[in-house]
């Protein structure tokens, strides 16, 4: 409705190119950032000077919630992406908190007004057999048992990629096949590790360098004998699935995403996938089980005679 660097547009009032200045040289914002803001701020005018009532045009500190509302409609009718719109929310939630500071308007019409939720993108997974051909590369060089012992772990216990790198020596029991994890906010978890995760860290053990500092103590090393780098293993699955033919863009939390989903389909128990990931919240957790339904409706779709419509 606007574009930027139009700084006489008629219907920006004089408030407006206050709390620009405001952005400006108070806050020191970015010129790019600014100019954002002045769009944002000249669609605001405009919608406020289409309203039903013309002696409400340009009264933008009489706007109500309803108002905000049905603006935020009309620019969501039109196509605009519920992202955008929270960011063109947020811009107008700060023009008006700084109003009220220059005692205009009553109340802020954007508080309580939510953009539209976005569609929840589903993480991508691998299958359970793409899963097995990526970790069952063949190559015994230094490199490559390490990273079939790190990839192994970051399947079989839902690691992040930090979380592997953290390991140290002893993050594991050999015996009870359990590994201690670190992670976020320092909380500390026990994940249950498969035997092909054992025995390919046992391998890997076997030839595992003399680090660097003869008191390092993390269980995977990187070329230079210190502790592996989160950006070499992502560079290094990269690699590995170009290789075993998986024509997706593997990155080391697919593998995480991989267990939450294969482990959620065979035991339907959420509440011990959230433990293994370390989720602090269920909902967090909840996302695979939209992953499994879509792994059942592709089964009733191909099965079903009464599935699709002819």
């Amino acid at each position: 409705m606007s574009t930027a660097g139009d700084t006489s547009t008629p219907q920006m009032p004089p408030l407006a190119h206050e709390y620009l200045d405001h952005l400006r040289f108070e806050r020191r914002l970015a010129a790019g950032t600014i100019a954002n803001y002045q769009r944002d701020l000249a669609d605001l005018a405009g919608f406020a000077a289409s309203a039903d009532d013309p002696r409400r045009a340009l009264a933008v500190g009489q706007l109500t919630s309803n108002d905000v509302r049905r603006f935020l409609a009309s620019l969501h009718s039109k196509g605009m992406t519920p992202k955008a719109i929270s960011r063109l929310l947020s811009g107008w939630r700060g023009y008006f908190h700084f109003a009220l500071k220059q005692g205009v308007g009553h109340a802020n019409p954007c508080d309580g007004v939510r953009a539209p939720k976005a569609e929840k993108r589903l993480p991508r997974t691998l299958s359970p057999d793409e899963a097995v051909r990526l970790l069952t590369f063949a190559d015994d060089s230094l490199a490559g048992v390490r990273d079939r012992a790190a990839f192994e772990l970051l399947y079989s216990c839902g690691l992040r990629v930090a979380e592997l790198v953290a390991l140290n020596l002893d993050s594991i029991d050999y015996t009870s096949r359990e590994i201690r994890v670190l992670g976020k906010g320092n909380k500390t978890r026990i994940v249950p590790v498969g035997v092909p995760a054992i025995q390919a860290v046992r391998l890997w053990l076997a030839r595992r360098p003399v680090p660097k500092n003869p008191g390092e103590t993390a269980l995977f090393l990187g070329a230079q004998g210190k502790r592996i780098s989160a950006s070499v293993l992502q560079t290094r699955i990269k690699m590995w699935a170009i290789k075993q033919g998986i024509d997706v863009n593997v990155h080391p939390h697919m593998l995480r995403h991989s267990f939450a989903s294969h482990v959620l389909q065979s035991s339907q128990n959420l509440r011990a996938v959230q433990e293994m990931m370390g989720h602090a919240s269920i909902a967090s957790t909840q996302v695979y089980t939209h992953l499994d339904f879509q792994h059942l409706a592709k089964v009733y779709d191909s099965s079903h005679p009464r599935a699709k419509k002819t």
